[in-house]
C-alpha cells in the first residue's frame, strides 16, 4: 500500500505535468481593437482605461500616395485638418503608460489611396515617419505623441510598392524606438493587395479579417475559419497572428462568431499555434455596445 508521502508525491507529480500540458498546448493571447471611425465610441483614453485592449489601431489615413496630400479621417471625433486633433496626443500618451500598443491604420474600406513608385512609397514612409513616429514636423496631425507603428488596412487602389514602403518603415527602428507594423489581410489567401508586402517578413501583428468572405470566415462553420487560419500561419513569415472578427452581428456582412462559439469552437484550434497573438476586432463602437471583448478577455 502507498504511503502519504508516496501519494503526495505522486499529486505533486501529476500537477507538475497538467500544468507544463498547459503551457504547451495553448498560449495566452491579447485583443486589438480599432478605433476613430465613430464619434460616439469614447474617447481614445477611455478605450484604453477600459483595460480590455492590448493594441489599439487609430483608423484612418484614408488618402496617400500618388502625389496627394495625406488625409487623416476620424469621423466624429476630432477636424485633423484643422488642427483640431493635436489634442489625442494626451490620450496616446495614456494608453503607452498603460503598456498599450497604439498604431496608425492606413487604408481602410473607402479612399483614395495608391501607390504608384518605389519613390512614391519612400515618401509616404518619410510623411508617416515625420508626422507619426519618431521623426519631426511642424504639422503633426496628433500632436507631439509618438505613435508605436503603422497597420496595413489596404483594401482598394493599386497592389504594389506595398513591400518598399513597409521595408522604408521598418528602416526606421534602427533610428531609435521599433517601428511596429501590422496588417489586416482579407481572410482569403494570399490577400489581393498586400501580400508582396507580407512576403518581406518585417510584419510584427497580422489581424486576419475572418469577416465578409464567407468562404473562410465563420458563416461557412467554424472548420472553414480554422482551415484558412492555418494557411496563413503557415504560408507568411510573421511574429503574431491575430484572428479577426466583427464584435457585434451588425458589424460585418458575415462572420459573426458569438463569444461562447470562438472559446469553445474556436480558440481551442488556434491557440496552440505558437504565432497565436489573439484576437482583433472591428470596432471600438460595436464592441462598447455588444460587450464582446469582455466576454472573452478572459478566455483569450
Amino acid at each position: 500500500m502507498a504511503t502519504q508521502k508516496t501519494l503526495t508525491l505522486l499529486s505533486l507529480l501529476l500537477t507538475t505535468l497538467t500544468l507544463a500540458t498547459l503551457s504547451i498546448t495553448s498560449n495566452a493571447g491579447g485583443i486589438a481593437i480599432y478605433w476613430g471611425q465613430d464619434g460616439n465610441e469614447g474617447s481614445l483614453a477611455d478605450t484604453c482605461s477600459s483595460g480590455n485592449y492590448n493594441y489599439v489601431i487609430i483608423s484612418f489615413l484614408v488618402t496617400f500616395g500618388n502625389g496627394q496630400t495625406p488625409v487623416l479621417n476620424l469621423a466624429g471625433h476630432c477636424d485633423p485638418s484643422s488642427g483640431g486633433c493635436t489634442g489625442i496626443s494626451i490620450d496616446i500618451n495614456s494608453c503607452q503608460a498603460l503598456n498599450i500598443k497604439v498604431l496608425l491604420s492606413l487604408g481602410g474600406g473607402s479612399g483614395s489611396y495608391t501607390l504608384v513608385s518605389s519613390d512614391d512609397a519612400q515618401q509616404v514612409a518619410d510623411y508617416l515617419w515625420n508626422n507619426f513616429l519618431g521623426g519631426s514636423s511642424s504639422s503633426r496631425p496628433l500632436g507631439d505623441a509618438v505613435l508605436d507603428g503603422i497597420d496595413f488596412d489596404i483594401e482598394s487602389g493599386g497592389t504594389q510598392y506595398y513591400d518598399v514602403l513597409a521595408q522604408a518603415l521598418s528602416q526606421y527602428s534602427q533610428q531609435g524606438n521599433k517601428v511596429y507594423l501590422s496588417a489586416a489581410p482579407q481572410c482569403p489567401y494570399p490577400d489581393q493587395y498586400i501580400s508582396t508586402a507580407l512576403g518581406t517578413g518585417v510584419f510584427d501583428y497580422v489581424w486576419v479579417q475572418f469577416y465578409n468572405n464567407p468562404s473562410c470566415d465563420y458563416s461557412g462553420g467554424a472548420s472553414n475559419l480554422i482551415n484558412s487560419w492555418n494557411t496563413w500561419t503557415s504560408s507568411v513569415q510573421a511574429t503574431s497572428f491575430f484572428v479577426g472578427l466583427p464584435a457585434a452581428p451588425n458589424a460585418a456582412g458575415s462572420g459573426y462568431v458569438p463569444p461562447d462559439q470562438l472559446i469553445s469552437a474556436v480558440l481551442p484550434s488556434i491557440n496552440t499555434s505558437n504565432k497565436y497573438g489573439g484576437v482583433m476586432l472591428w470596432s471600438r463602437s460595436y464592441d462598447l455596445s455588444s460587450g464582446y471583448s469582455s466576454a472573452i478577455k478572459a478566455s483569450v
